[in-house]
């Protein structure tokens, strides 16, 4: 049977605090989380390898003509790719990757990775989403605007995730995607071991 760990993929508009349900997921549930590479400025409190590998526009070309995303996507002015070899490395191990991308991104994961586990974290409403945009106090009304009009954009896709959370309340929503995960999780694995089953029953005959 295929021992390989399961690939999550989370995605959300921004502001809706997808970053944080990961991050929680990571702390109490212990998956492993694929850090994501970016050609955005750090914001304050951000470290190089701990939120995201901080690359230039040069640095971050080279990755990709070497094939060394899994997948990468334009956002807001700035790059963002997950690297290849982390993932399979965790994934070949049998540890359960979270993937923390865009909409662009887990399409292209789709394609790769059929068997992938599509999230998309919401908040309640658009006007709640620009509220906590604009809460952040990191971005101008020019940035907030641009986002907003990418989330218009991206709910265009949101029909192809294979769930849609509404965090509206924290812990409730972290709850609800780790469950999601495991009963997917568990049907993947009892569907992997129907299959050995019945091949090894028909080729006995």
């Amino acid at each position: 049977m295929n021992k390989d760990g399961f690939l999550i993929v989370v995605s959300g508009f921004s502001g809706a605090g997808k970053g944080t349900v990961v991050k929680r997921l990571v702390e109490e549930y212990g998956y492993s989380l694929s850090i994501s590479a970016t050609t955005r400025a750090p914001r304050d409190g951000e470290e190089d390898g701990r939120e995201y590998y901080f690359k230039t526009v040069a640095e971050f070309q080279n990755l990709i003509d070497y094939n060394g995303f899994i997948e990468w996507a334009q956002y807001v002015d700035n790059y963002y790719g997950t690297p290849r070899k982390f993932v399979e490395n965790e994934m070949k191990a049998g540890k359960d990757v979270i993937l923390e991308i865009e909409v662009q991104g887990a399409m292209n994961v789709r394609k790769q990775y059929p068997n992938a586990l599509l999230i998309f974290v919401t908040a309640p409403d658009a006007a709640s989403l620009k509220s906590r945009l604009a809460g952040r106090g990191t971005e101008t009304d020019e940035v907030i605007n641009k986002r907003m009009k990418r989330a218009a954009q991206e709910s265009d896709d949101i029909d192809a995730y294979d769930y849609i959370v509404i965090n509206d309340d924290l812990e409730e929503c972290v709850k609800t995607v780790h469950s999601i995960i495991v009963s997917n999780k568990s049907l993947r694995e009892n569907n992997l071991e129907f299959i050995d089953k019945i091949k090894s029953e028909l080729k006995g005959l």
